[in-house]
């Protein structure tokens, strides 16, 4: 929009990682919690960007999230891993998760963690990416309390958890799919709110069940393609929460006792070795060419390009990279109060 404040991301990662630190995350923490944030606002996905820091920021305050929690395995074989996160920052136990993972897929041509009692991960593509970059397939999957509508209902039973899978490519760079199982994301509400914008009809329901187009009152999300979202969202509950003994969904999650009970997540990060099925390399071309084949195809009429996953993301990165972030009048609003309360100096340009 054109009040949107550019700002360099590097200078907008150090502003991040120092308000973290103000409120007694590590220092590696902290750094791994601004990587994730500013990586998402880097590929536009500024949804799950910075302004995420007023809500974590709460959410510290809350006791939601744990800023020195004591993660640890609970179970471990040589190919799985059952992780208590203790309310850890998202990106912090998922990173580590991930990495651990891929050592496995390693030594056995598979590592599948399931994480338990985490918080709000960002962008999970930063998270299937990692194992693409080793040559791997790489998986991530959330699972939280009620959000969203089943399909036929007006009240939250299920999660809008979202997914994503990475395969690593050639020429093309990996392909990459990062996307919930509601029509839109809850952070592109509050993103909405941020840029004082109407939402799309059909996004959202009232807290009353009823269709809106204010994102302050598009509380309760409605899931994509009708059954299909709601169904993958309580499959994903079933091989991450219950896998994890820890069940978010059902009537009594849909109000939490606790304001606690609010902010937690269970997750399935994976990274499957190609190498144990056929060669890398060949791997990369074929994922080459499936590109260059879909977007080879004839277009529709209106159409300029055909887009695979992540490339939209991809374009915005190297654009972002040279030219700066974009941030709305609120988002601005939001880090200049967190800079004011926790005494850390502003990016230049804010």
């Amino acid at each position: 929009m054109a009040n949107d404040v550019r700002v360099a991301s590097e200078p907008l990662r150090d502003f991040t990682r120092e308000v973290f630190v103000r409120r007694g995350v590590s220092e590696e923490d902290a750094q791994t919690e601004a990587d994730v944030l500013v990586w998402a606002n880097l590929r536009g996905v500024d949804s799950h960007g910075v302004l995420r820091i007023p809500l974590y920021m709460g959410w510290i305050d809350a006791g939601i999230m744990n800023p020195n929690p004591n993660v640890r395995v609970l179970n471990e074989t040589p190919a799985t891993l059952l992780i208590e996160a203790d309310r850890a920052l998202g990106p912090v136990v998922t990173v580590m998760a991930m990495g651990r993972v891929i050592e496995k897929a390693k030594q056995t041509g598979i590592g599948w963690a399931v994480l338990r009692n985490n918080t709000h991960q960002g962008a999970m593509a930063y998270y299937s990416l990692m194992a693409a970059k080793e040559d791997m397939a790489g998986i991530a999957i959330v699972c939280s309390p009620p959000n969203m509508a089943p399909v036929g209902a007006r009240a939250p039973g299920v999660h809008n958890s979202p997914i994503s899978i990475a395969v690593p490519g050639n020429k093309r760079g990996p392909l990459v799919l990062d996307m919930a199982t509601s029509v839109a994301a809850g952070g592109k509400v509050s993103l909405a709110r941020d840029k004082g914008i109407d939402i799309p009809l059909g996004w959202a329901l009232d807290d009353d069940g009823n269709p809106t187009t204010d994102p302050s009152k598009g509380n309760l999300l409605l899931p994509f393609g009708g059954p299909k979202g709601s169904g993958l969202a309580m499959m994903f509950e079933c091989l991450a929460s219950l896998m994890a003994g820890n069940p978010l969904l059902g009537p009594s999650m849909a109000h939490p006792e606790s304001p606690l009970d609010r902010g937690v997540q269970n997750s399935v990060v994976a990274a499957i070795d190609i190498g144990t099925f056929t060669d890398a390399g060949g791997y990369r071309d074929d994922v080459d060419e499936l590109i260059e084949g879909i977007k080879g195809l004839p277009r529709a009429e209106g159409t300029d390009e055909i887009f695979v996953p992540g490339e939209p993301e991809d374009r915005v990165y190297q654009d972002r990279s040279r030219n700066g972030i974009p941030l709305p009048e609120g988002t601005v609003a939001n880090l200049r109060e967190a800079a004011k309360k926790y005494q850390v100096e502003l990016p230049k340009g804010l």
